[in-house]
C-alpha cells in the first residue's frame, strides 16, 4: 500500500477517532476502521508508525490537502489542530450487554471493580474517568443511554485511546443495572459531599465493587442514589466545594487500587 494523492472527498458517515496516540490505540486494539485520513505535511515518527500499523492491518490511509483536513476537523467540532493530523473512519465503540460485563468481570481473575456513570454529559469527562478506570484496572464501565454522554471521538480522544481497551455495558436504566449488580454480588459505592466516612477511611474495598460517579453539579440522581450500600466523600480544604467528576473519580478508583494492593500486602 501507498500514500495516496490528497483526498478530495469527505466520508458523509459513520463513527471517527482523532488523535495520533488515540488512533495508534484503535490499530492496536484491533478496532474496525474503513480508513484513516492524515493531513498533508503531518510528519514524526507516531505518523510513521501510523502508516506503518495501517498497512500491517489492512487498513486503507489517505492524505489529505489541509483545507478538507480543516472542514472534517470543525464538522467533528474538534478545534483547530485538535487531531493532531490524523482522524480515523471507524464503526461506533464497542460495546457489551451488562450481564456479559459482569461474566467477563468475575472472570478476569482478580475480584472486580466495575465504574458506574450517573449525569456525566460531556465527552472530556466520560473520556478522562475512562482513562483513569483503565489505568487503575477496572474491568469495566456502565454507562446509560440517558443522563450521559455518548462514547463520542471526543470522548475516545479525551481517553488517550482507553475506551479501546476498557469493556463499556450500555444500559437503558441505571437503576435496573445496578440492581443486577447488587443481584450478582457487587457493592455499590456512590459519592456525596455530607457524607460521614471518607474516601480514604479503611473500608473493605476487597469486595466486588462498583464506583458510582454522579455528575458534578447535580451528583447522583435520588433513585440511583437510594441504591448506594456506601456513600462516601472527599473532604474539601479549600473555598471551592467540590472537584470535576473526572478528577474526582480518578481520586477515589485510585484510592481502591491503593488499599486493595496494601490488603494483598499483608
Amino acid at each position: 500500500m501507498q500514500d495516496y494523492q490528497p483526498d478530495r472527498t469527505t466520508p458523509a458517515s459513520g463513527s471517527y477517532i482523532y488523535g495520533r496516540n488515540a488512533v495508534l490505540e484503535a490499530i492496536s486494539a484491533g478496532r474496525p476502521i474503513e480508513k484513516i485520513f492524515i493531513a498533508y505535511g503531518s510528519e514524526g515518527d507516531a505518523i510513521e508508525q501510523i502508516k506503518n500499523n495501517a498497512r500491517k492491518a489492512g487498513i486503507n490511509f489517505t492524505t489529505a490537502d489541509r483545507a478538507k483536513f480543516g472542514n472534517m476537523e470543525r464538522d467533528l467540532r474538534a478545534g483547530k489542530g485538535a487531531a493532531q493530523g490524523v482522524i480515523a473512519l471507524c464503526t461506533s465503540g464497542i460495546t457489551l450487554d451488562l450481564q456479559t460485563l459482569i461474566g467477563n468481570a468475575y472472570g478476569d481473575g482478580e475480584t472486580p471493580m466495575l465504574l458506574a456513570l450517573d449525569g456525566i454529559t460531556d465527552p472530556h469527562n466520560l473520556g478522562a474517568l475512562a482513562r483513569s478506570a483503565e489505568c487503575a484496572g477496572f474491568s469495566g464501565i456502565i454507562l446509560p443511554s440517558g443522563h450521559s454522554s455518548p462514547v463520542t471521538p471526543a470522548a475516545v480522544k479525551a481517553s488517550a485511546g482507553a475506551l479501546e481497551h476498557i469493556p463499556v455495558a450500555k444500559v437503558s436504566e441505571l437503576t435496573v443495572a445496578l440492581k443486577d449488580c447488587k443481584s450478582a454480588g457487587f457493592t455499590i459505592i456512590g459519592t456525596a459531599g455530607e457524607s460521614e466516612r471518607s474516601y480514604s477511611d479503611t473500608y473493605n474495598y476487597d469486595t466486588p465493587i462498583v464506583l458510582l460517579i454522579g455528575s458534578e453539579g447535580e451528583g447522583m440522581r435520588p433513585q440511583i442514589r437510594k441504591l448506594c450500600d456506601e456513600l462516601v466523600k472527599i473532604p474539601m480544604v479549600g473555598k471551592i466545594e467540590s472537584l470535576n467528576a473526572s478528577v474526582a473519580g480518578g481520586i477515589l478508583m485510585f484510592e481502591i487500587l491503593r488499599q486493595r494492593n496494601s490488603s494483598k500486602e499483608k
